[in-house]
């Protein structure tokens, strides 16, 4: 009887751990990618003139390559549906940039943060997600 509960409770304490690291790391993947957004969010916002879209280009580029390395970790514990919307976003924000239609590339900046702030919330452990 002690046997098993030990096994219990060593599973149940691997399994808190487990998901302590995956939430944290879950958290500063969002967080990264939400916060590189933005910055290419305020290179957009100005007028039409004052846009560098060298500079955009870059940025989406380190996004794009940042979140290529993240994915193949994340895709281990979270949903790949919900990894492919982003990607989705992401490349196709790439491509609003090449052309220069910063009119369509900030819907599909808000729609990646969304989207990452969604999977941030499903991969929380608590009570609304449990039941």
């Amino acid at each position: 009887m002690i046997k098993e509960l030990v096994i219990s409770t060593f599973i149940v304490v691997l399994i808190c751990v487990g998901n302590i690291f995956t939430e944290n790391y879950t958290t500063q993947s969002v967080e990264n990618t939400s916060k590189s957004l933005e910055e290419l969010r305020s290179e957009l916002i100005k007028d039409e003139s004052e846009i560098d879209f060298k500079i955009a280009k870059e940025k989406i580029d380190q996004i794009h390559e940042k979140w290529d390395l993240k994915y193949e970790k994340l895709a281990y514990y979270i949903e790949h549906d919900e990894l492919e919307k982003v990607e989705t976003e992401l490349t196709g924000l790439r491509g609003y940039i090449q052309k220069e239609e910063s009119s369509e590339a900030l819907p599909s900046i808000d729609r990646s943060i969304f989207i990452l702030e969604h999977i941030k919330n499903k991969t929380q452990l608590n009570l609304k997600n449990i039941f």
